[in-house]
């Protein structure tokens, strides 16, 4: 039990809450994959919310502040057990030394098969537990007694697979508002779009205002994600042509749907130049920070010159956001594509609005060189082969091919990879070599 008799819609009480956390928080929060200051002090912390689902485990947004950014909200289960089994002893978060929690040790409770079942419980059936709501699709029933486990190798959120059944995406890192990564497979799961595991269960809080908090979805049992795949085929020499072929109809597959469920964006004549502007902007705030960039700007600026002079192409609607091979899975000889949250770090209204659907394209190309990269010897024909096959089988499922759209394409490719070189400049130096091959090429025009 916890050491406080608490009501859930009330909780422990904030302040004294944050007596006993605050101190082991601001060592475990900068050490987690998913919290967003890598390398800052957090310099601020508050309790937004708190409630206790069951005895000895409390969920909780703590709102966090690291120096030279802005506030941050994150979701976490809080296991409190005075004596911690060893099985558990990789979750530990720390051992407050004052206030109610004083005594006990403190575990991430994602990680407790006890807590991740009696959440399943929560999402089978519907209802309330203070400000929290669990709700669950009216046309499946969801077993009972499935063994969870985590799943390893997240990095934005944090997963948990049920029995090879169900798998359930915790939101770490909160914005206020519907998650993509449930309206949109939600939509189109109505649609009947088959590319797109259907929710089945999800739960959310209306405090402040209603928030996603996390989505149950089918878990594709034997599937693996085409990064993987990609990189067995590069090791075994073997092509993976056929492959990119028919993820590239998945693609053109899911943009139809999406073009059929969500109200298109407007045409808009201006659209080129503000595009490529922003784009410049990115462009000139990365060669700041980034170096090796630098020799390339002016160059580089020459593929969003052509996209402000001949205009952002086709009609903007919405679109994946952040696809590449690792938000893509293969089951059987069928491609699915998963992860439609987008960027955390991008506001939920700027990954939500409408954009060129040619973009998702560009982070695919991109991701196949990144692949091609990876691998030992290094094999640039192999990319090129998988984009061509990539765009081929794009085309003849959208009826328009994107490579008809060089200069638009060209600029999405540019943008992703001055992105890339940003990322792996602050995170990977010793990848930056990948993009920055990339932007090479694309500064001659290729």
């Amino acid at each position: 039990m916890l050491p406080t008799a608490t009501q859930p819609r009330e909780g422990l009480n904030p302040p004294l809450l944050l007596t006993s956390l605050a101190g082991v928080l601001r060592q475990w929060l900068p050490e987690q994959r998913w919290f967003a200051g890598k390398g800052l002090p957090v310099t601020d912390l508050a309790v937004v919310s708190t409630t206790e689902l069951h005895p000895g485990c409390l969920h909780l947004l703590i709102r966090s502040r690291h120096a030279g950014s802005r506030d941050d909200c994150y979701q976490l289960l809080l296991g409190v057990s005075r004596v911690l089994p060893p099985r558990l002893h990789h979750a530990v978060i720390g051992r407050p030394s004052e206030g109610p929690l004083a005594g006990f040790t403190v575990y991430d409770a994602l990680h407790d098969p006890r807590s991740a079942a009696l959440l399943l419980e929560r999402l089978r059936t519907p209802g309330t537990a203070g400000p929290l709501r669990f709700e669950r699709d009216a046309q499946t029933v969801v077993p009972p007694g499935l063994t969870p486990r985590v799943l390893d190798g997240e990095q934005s959120n944090t997963s948990l697979v049920y029995g090879d059944s169900y798998i359930l995406k915790v939101f770490r890192r909160i914005q206020y508002g519907v998650n993509p990564d449930l309206e949109v497979p939600r939509a189109l799961a109505g649609e009947g779009c088959a590319r797109v595991p259907s929710p089945v269960a999800w739960f959310w809080t209306n405090e402040p205002r209603k928030t996603t908090l996390g989505v149950l979805q089918p878990f594709l049992r034997g599937a693996t994600d085409g990064w993987t795949l990609a990189l067995q085929s590069l090791a075994s020499g073997r092509d993976f042509t056929d492959e990119s072929y028919e993820l590239g109809r998945a693609t053109a597959e899911v943009h139809l749907a999406l073009a059929q469920v969500f109200v298109p964006g407007t045409p808009d004549r201006h659209g080129g130049r503000r595009l490529a502007a922003a784009m410049i902007s990115r462009l000139d705030t990365t060669a700041r920070q980034v170096p090796a960039l630098v020799p390339y700007v002016s160059r580089l600026r020459a593929a969003y010159d052509a996209v402000a002079a001949r205009g952002p192409g086709r009609p903007p609607q919405r679109i994946h956001g952040d696809l590449h091979l690792g938000q893509v899975l293969r089951a059987g000889h069928r491609w699915f594509v998963i992860d439609f949250e987008g960027e955390p770090a991008h506001p939920i209204a700027e990954r939500i609005r409408a954009q060129a659907p040619v973009r998702d394209v560009a982070g695919m190309l991109r991701s196949f060189e990144y692949a091609a990269h990876a691998g030992r010897p290094r094999r640039p024909r192999w990319a090129q082969r998988c984009r061509e096959a990539y765009c081929a089988g794009y085309a003849a499922e959208a009826a328009w091919d994107p490579r008809a759209q060089a200069d638009l394409l060209r600029a999405h490719e540019t943008d992703r990879a001055v992105y890339e070189a940003l990322y792996e400049a602050r995170h990977r130096p010793d990848w930056l070599p990948v993009p920055m091959a990339a932007i090479a090429r694309l500064a001659e025009g290729r």
